[in-house]
């Protein structure tokens, strides 16, 4: 890796970029965006609608103008066509929640020092948190799925598959996507019982109760009842140990008739783990709550390979956040 250089200017910019994070945060949080929906509203009719301060709300505005993610004519502010598309709740492609997830993980951010020293982590699981916490995360992982879910899926083959296992599958997005794009297809997804009504409301909405059933349960713990033909393992590793992890794959794959596909999506890093960018600083968010890190595709693919299964390949896919695909047959 090439010596890359820094100026001051540079470096404080890095240091305070948290100032655009949390006024991003506090938009989405007082629902500024919905509030404005496709209007063009004064400050003071905007403070009116959130119940809040007008000075405040100016100088909120005014930031996210700034930002770019209003636009100002006149005094008067109306979204511009991104934040309307993915920040106001009226839109089928908001992600407000997975933001709200990130802010919900900003304490524990400031004390990343403390978990670098300790080795271990310092918050709850965002699955295990309280309930509003829990479903900022699940609902975010549905926001987040349902915008890389029709990218991944196509190139995906498993059209001669009847039963697919969505481990740790969440609110079942990954599920119902696998299952519209493959008519034929069952699916169930299993997760912790806390997850159940999140999972079987999204099921219900898109008409697929019939064809995707939810099993609660831990998947560390708990058997995994069932024979399938293909297994779905969607950013679960990266929470769990190598042990978890060993674990996981394992169960997995003595769910699997002969033949059966093994599907892990995760982000991956690069075999010297240092990069790409996004991998790496979630490894560190995997430190701060849990006993996992980001793996490297070979880790994963030794993985893999001590649980029996052959045929291990990394897909070529590509994806906004450098999540990856690796599959295999057991």
């Amino acid at each position: 890796m090439t010596d890359h250089t820094w100026n001051p200017g540079q470096l404080l910019e890095l240091s305070g970029y948290y100032w655009k994070t949390c006024t991003l945060h506090a938009a989405v949080k007082l629902d500024v965006f919905t509030c404005l929906g496709e209007e063009q509203l004064s400050a003071e009719k905007v403070a009116k609608r959130l119940n809040a301060s007008p000075r405040g709300v100016e100088r909120l505005l005014n930031a996210l103008v700034a930002m770019k993610l209003l636009i100002k004519t006149d005094d008067k502010y109306a979204n511009s066509s991104s934040a309307g598309e993915f920040l106001s709740k009226n839109s089928p492609k908001y992600i407000g929640n997975i933001i709200m997830h990130h802010h919900h993980l900003v304490e524990s951010w400031s004390q990343l020092d403390q978990a670098v020293q300790s080795g271990r982590p310092i918050r709850k699981r965002s699955s295990f948190d309280d309930e509003k916490r829990r479903e900022s995360f699940l609902m975010g992982m549905f926001n987040m799925a349902m915008n890389i879910a029709p990218m991944l899926i196509p190139g995906i083959d498993i059209s001669s598959r009847r039963h697919l296992l969505d481990l740790g599958g969440g609110p079942g997005t990954y599920a119902i996507h696998f299952c519209r794009h493959n008519p034929r297809l069952t699916a169930t997804v299993f997760d912790m019982p806390t997850t159940r009504p999140f999972a079987e409301k999204t099921i219900a909405r898109f008409e697929l109760s019939e064809r995707i059933n939810f099993v609660g349960g831990n998947y560390l713990q708990d058997d995994i009842e069932g024979r399938f033909d293909a297994a779905w393992l969607s950013h679960i590793l990266h929470g769990e140990s190598p042990e978890g992890c060993k674990t996981i794959i394992e169960k997995a794959i003595a769910t699997l008739e002969p033949g059966g596909i093994i599907i892990i999506h995760d982000f991956i890093l690069n075999n010297s783990m240092d990069g790409p960018l996004f991998p790496a600083l979630f490894s560190l968010n995997m430190l701060l709550g849990t006993d996992g890190q980001a793996y490297s595709e070979r880790q994963l693919m030794d993985m893999l390979a001590d649980a029996g299964a052959k045929e291990i390949q990394r897909l070529a896919v590509q994806t906004p956040n450098d999540s990856g695909i690796i599959t295999a047959i057991v």
